[in-house]
């Protein structure tokens, strides 16, 4: 008999659970509040319902070819950043390619996941649904949380003395949609994400004026790199290998560097103070900087009833709307305690998905992290994972030992002498080839080039695409191989939309690997053999 998992939300990390359940013949029964898939990528004009959901003009940050499903690429027509609209086009498909929606149970709360007395021996849940007022309680033998990051908005109001004083308009960015109504106003945008980069800069084309607030600044990147390809795209096996013997000193001195040819980041007011560094995504930003439609401030010391005074001293008189753009909060309400709030602390998830306190491994939080590249990806990868050790077909370490080595975390972050992980974004590869090694579909780079030298060029050179994740093990697709000798051709089609018959024709990438190709290959095998366990063995012995 097949095991029943229950999967909470029908959003990005949702349909994929449900997929990777259905590969692993497990029984997936997913409960979804709204009354269609996607999450907040389904847009809504309104915010009354209290959920979180796209703003009209929201386009993707990560390119479509880093941010599919690794067995359903886009189709080649799709730009390469994606409005809301395409990209919930994109989650239809998907689940309509692969019939996913027959197991969803739409308008349908979950109101409580508890163990149930034998857990311990069955690892099971009892789960409590609500639908249309009527109460259900089902037994489960898994359970996947899929709500994501975006349940409960961080509005931190007492930080900010005065504000109670304040006689303007107040709101989250999560109330925000379009920028109707607010035409003429002078707005203070609260924080320096890119929610908040992205409402000052269409806000700075209505409005008075807009002033965004940050308290450690953030290094601009554009959507496209030199030569106007998806930065993404440049996300690369080879350059990962590089950064890796790199000190991280001298990978953030290339970095600023490179970003400062772009705009001196200080003379624009987003200079990052010591001891920061952050990233955002936005095309835009320093030419509405460069316009005065945006101007930058520094932290918010206090309100009046009418004007912010700022951390430097001075006052912005006549404000109108405060736009805080702070974040969410983790939040788990249907659990008890202490795993509800146990959860929230991503450090106490072994891999950022199990929870480390369970004696059994029957609960698992899908995508709830940071990480530098596309979350849809990595969920992708935690499900497939996470339904194999459902299975038994993978295993994790007990829980007296993931517990014994989150004490120990914690002891040494209270004495600062250990840096909290959870707080930082993780590294896009290096976390995905962690998972992966757990679940055999790592793909073994130096056999592929005894076996397919082309693939394995594309892999080790190109961007590191999810199709990487299915040449090999269990759920391998045959697709695949063809995915990646193609996702350029993907990226190129939406562009070229226009024949110019006998252009001057500028050095192709092609023509750089072409010359270049043969030494930085040779080079790369010499420094990956040399530092392979396996050589290092066979060299030592006599």
């Amino acid at each position: 008999m097949a095991k029943r998992v229950a999967v909470i939300g029908a959003g990005v990390s949702g349909l994929s659970s449900i997929k990777c359940c259905l590969d692993e013949d497990l029984e997936p029964t997913c409960f979804e509040r709204r009354d269609d898939i996607g999450g907040l990528w389904k847009f809504s004009e309104t915010s009354k319902d209290g959920m979180t959901r796209a703003y009209r003009s929201l386009v993707t940050n990560i390119c479509k070819e880093m941010s599919c499903y690794s067995d359903f690429p886009f189709r080649e027509d799709y730009p390469n950043y994606v409005n809301h609209e395409k990209f919930w086009n994109y989650l239809q498909e998907f689940a309509e390619h692969f019939d996913l929606l027959k197991y969803i149970r739409f308008r349908t709360t979950v109101c409580s996941v508890t163990k149930r007395p034998d857990f311990s021996e069955t690892g099971q849940w009892d789960v409590v649904t609500e639908t249309e007022g009527k109460r259900d309680t089902e037994v489960f033998d898994a359970v996947m949380v899929c709500t994501g990051h975006f349940m409960n908005s961080h509005l931190p109001l007492e930080s900010f003395p005065g504000i109670c004083k304040f006689q303007g308009r107040i709101l989250h960015s999560q109330e925000y949609r379009t920028p109707e109504g607010f035409e003429g106003k002078r707005i203070l945008v609260i924080g320096l994400g890119n929610s908040g980069g992205d409402i000052a800069v269409e806000l700075g084309r209505r409005a008075a004026q807009v002033l965004l607030s940050t308290r450690s600044g953030a290094w601009v990147i554009f959507r496209y790199t030199d030569g106007g390809y998806p930065v993404q795209m440049m996300t690369t096996r080879y350059r990962h290998f590089i950064a890796q013997i790199l000190p991280s000193r001298v990978q953030n001195w290339i970095e600023a560097r490179w970003l400062n040819k772009r705009f001196n980041h200080e003379n624009y007011g987003l200079g990052l103070t010591k001891g920061k560094w952050k990233r955002i995504m936005n095309d835009e930003l320093p030419t509405s900087i460069l316009c005065g439609a945006v101007t930058m401030k520094t932290s918010v010391k206090e309100f009046t009833e009418t004007s912010a005074v700022f951390d430097d001293g001075t006052v912005e008189e006549n404000i109108d709307v405060v736009i805080f753009t702070t974040g969410y909060t983790p939040s788990f309400p249907f659990f008890e305690e202490p795993l509800k709030s146990l959860c929230t602390q991503k450090r106490f998830m072994y891999k950022f998905v199990f929870p480390s306190n369970l004696e059994r491994a029957t609960l698992a939080i899908i995508g709830f992290l940071s990480l530098k590249g596309s979350i849809l990806t990595a969920t992708e990868l935690q499900a497939r994972w996470t339904t194999r050790v459902f299975k038994g077909l993978c295993k994790i370490p007990p829980s007296q030992k993931l517990m014994a080595e989150f004490t120990k975390k914690e002891q040494l972050i209270k004495r600062e002498a250990k840096e909290d992980v959870g707080k930082d974004k993780a590294d896009y590869i290096s976390y995905m080839d962690d998972l992966a090694s757990h679940t055999g579909t790592k793909p073994n780079i130096l056999l592929l080039f005894l076996r397919d030298p082309r693939l394995a060029w594309e892999v080790f050179f190109g961007p590191c695409t999810s199709y990487q994740y299915r040449l090999m093990g269990p759920g391998k697709w045959d697709g695949a191989r063809n995915a990646i000798l193609t996702q350029w051709d993907r990226t190129l089609k939406p562009l070229k939309t226009r024949f110019v018959p006998d252009s001057p024709k500028s050095a192709s990438l092609s023509h750089y690997l072409k010359v270049w190709g043969v030494p930085v290959l040779l080079a790369s095998l010499l420094l990956i053999c040399k530092s392979s366990p396996f050589l290092k063995s066979v060299q030592g012995k006599p």
